[in-house]
C-alpha cells in the first residue's frame, strides 16, 4: 500500500460505516500483516469504544453496570494503545533505509499518532451529519450542528495534509521523529499501587 491520506481515511470511513449496519465489530477484510487491516482493526476498535462511552454516560443505567462499562474502556483504550505501536512500528520500518539530513527536523507526533487523531475525527463526522439528518428535532439545532459538521470536515483536511506532509519530509529525510512508548501504569499490576498492595 501506498501510504496516503486519502487511502486512511478511506479505510476509516468504510469501517466506521460497516460497524454501523449492524451495530457489531465486523469483519476485517483487510490482510493480518497489512497496514490496511490495523488501520481498520484501528477504527473498530475507536467505534466501539465511541459507544460504550454513550451508554456509560445514561443516567438510568444502574450503578452495578458503572464498573463492567469502566473495565470495557480500560480495556478498549490499551487496545488502541498497542494497536497505534503496531501501526507506528510498519510505518517506521518503511522509512529506515531513508538518511537523515544534518539539518532534519523532528516531529513532535509520530505518523500513528497523527492517524488515531483521524480515525477519532471519522467517528465525530459520522455522528455529527447524522445529527443534521434528524427528524425529531428544530431547525436550530440541524444548523448548529451541520456548522459543526464544517468544522470537523475542515479539520479532516487538514490533518490529511498534515500527514501527506509529515510522510513527504520523512520520505526526503527532512524530518524524523522518535517512538515513546505510551507505558501506561494503570492497567499493569505491577505498576499500579491499587493493584500490587492489594497482591500482597
Amino acid at each position: 500500500m501506498k501510504l496516503e491520506s486519502a487511502k486512511v481515511v478511506e479505510i476509516f470511513k468504510n469501517s466506521v460505516s460497516d460497524w454501523h449496519k449492524e451495530e457489531s465489530h465486523s469483519a476485517n477484510p483487510f490482510p493480518p500483516s497489512s497496514l490496511e487491516f490495523l488501520f481498520y482493526q484501528k477504527n473498530q476498535i475507536d467505534t466501539i469504544q465511541w459507544h460504550v462511552e454513550d451508554e456509560i454516560r445514561r443516567p438510568d443505567l444502574p450503578d452495578k453496570d458503572l464498573v463492567q462499562f469502566k473495565r470495557r474502556i480500560d480495556a478498549l483504550n490499551q487496545e488502541r494503545t498497542d494497536l497505534v505501536e503496531q501501526i507506528d512500528d510498519q510505518i517506521s520500518a518503511m522509512f529506515k533505509s531513508v538518511e537523515k539530513k544534518p539539518n532534519a527536523r523532528m516531529n513532535s507526533e509520530t505518523p500513528a499518532w497523527l492517524i488515531d487523531r483521524m480515525s477519532i475525527l471519522e467517528l465525530k463526522i459520522y455522528h455529527m451529519k447524522e445529527q443534521t439528518e434528524r427528524k425529531d428535532v428544530s431547525p436550530e439545532h440541524i444548523q448548529t450542528c451541520q456548522n459543526k459538521l464544517n468544522v470537523l470536515l475542515e479539520q479532516r483536511a487538514d490533518l490529511s495534509k498534515c500527514l501527506d506532509e509529515l510522510l513527504d519530509d520523512l520520505a526526503k529525510g527532512d524530518k524524523f521523529y522518535k517512538v515513546y512508548r505510551q507505558m501506561k501504569m494503570y492497567n499493569d499490576k505491577n505498576l499500579n499501587p491499587s493493584l500490587y498492595t492489594k497482591q500482597a
